[in-house]
């Protein structure tokens, strides 16, 4: 626990525990409520039905925030960094916050617009959360490999897990669209749908191959803490 309290780790060690928990949770809840099927629904099926629905939405929205609180240590953080070096442009640093914005605020539609009740803006805001954040990291990883040794053990994590949810993501689109249309009283099995589960399992695989990114920034937030000064007008 005394970890914990060195500089600001607490911070995605929080979100990493209580993202995944944002997954899972409703998932477990689902499928002992025999609404899903235990082979890969979609995240947000497995959220698209009361009580379940409550719960994913809730949780979506303090991931959402505990994500934009961490984006933005990190980019301090990483302001800081840059104020020494000119190996990397701050606008990069820049650009990887705005994406992160984004993945938020999609991350916030998608909980608050179950797909059960308002698809089109439900399935916008997985496209902007998805998207978003496979850029967000994409930047991280180009500024981090930039700045640390070229044989950095962290570089070349950051840079798989970036090839997984690249891959992913592009897989879980063309499944997606390749799927067929199904009765949404029924559940896709990998006998009915074969592309509708491999879509769904490549959307697991690229929501935990963020889970895991932030994992890696807890060693670096042990290096800094941030300050609020108020100034009197």
């Amino acid at each position: 626990m005394s970890g914990l309290r060195q500089g600001l780790c607490w911070l995605p060690v929080f979100l990493v525990a209580w993202s995944a928990s944002n997954f899972i949770i409703p998932y477990i809840i689902a499928v002992c409520r025999h609404d899903v099927s235990v082979i890969f629904p979609y995240i947000s099926t497995a959220g698209a039905t009361p009580p379940e629905s409550c719960i994913f939405g809730l949780m979506a929205v303090i991931t959402a925030c505990a994500a934009l609180a961490t984006m933005y240590a990190r980019y301090k953080f990483m302001e800081r960094l840059l104020e020494e070096t000119s190996r990397v442009s701050p606008r990069l640093n820049s650009a990887s916050l705005l994406l992160g914005m984004c993945s938020c605020l999609g991350m916030c539609v998608v909980g608050s617009f179950p797909e059960s009740t308002v698809l089109v803006v439900h399935d916008i805001g997985a496209f902007l959360f998805f998207v978003s954040g496979v850029g967000y990291i994409l930047l991280q990883t180009v500024m981090g490999c930039q700045l640390a040794p070229y044989r950095s053990s962290l570089c070349w994590i950051r840079s798989s897990l970036v090839a997984v949810a690249i891959l992913a993501l592009v897989s879980a689109i063309i499944c997606g669209s390749l799927q067929r249309p199904t009765d949404p009283s029924r559940d896709p099995t990998p006998q009915s749908d074969p592309l509708h589960v491999a879509s769904a399992a490549c959307e697991w695989i690229l929501a935990f191959s963020f889970v895991c990114f932030f994992l890696t920034f807890i060693n670096e937030f042990k290096l800094f803490s941030l300050l609020v000064r108020v100034e009197y007008m």
